[in-house]
């Protein structure tokens, strides 16, 4: 590990791999690492409102199934409230 002191009073020196003033000795490198993997879920997660593309834990050729599990969501909705609604006139009617 390559260090330039920056404030040796104070411990403070810059880690030339990866660029950051730290504590000597301590790497933000694993840091960082847990950051980019936050990163890429979080684009994901943003992903899914539009329901295209690949996702990371999915399997291949897998591209549009969040449509298709939203429209086939929306049809048994649309069906229980249609239902729901026409008992609730039958027995409006049958009075």
């Amino acid at each position: 590990m390559t260090w330039i002191p920056v404030l040796p009073e104070f411990g403070l020196g810059c880690d030339v791999f990866a660029g950051f003033v730290t504590q000597q000795g301590e790497s933000l490198s694993p840091i960082i690492a847990q950051v980019d993997k936050l990163d890429k879920t979080a684009d994901d997660i943003v992903g899914m409102l539009s329901g295209e593309g690949n996702f990371l834990e999915s399997f291949p050729n897998r591209e549009k199934s969040l449509v298709y599990a939203g429209a086939i969501t929306t049809m048994w909705y649309g069906l229980a409230v249609g239902l729901l609604l026409a008992g609730v006139i039958v027995l409006a009617l049958m009075k």
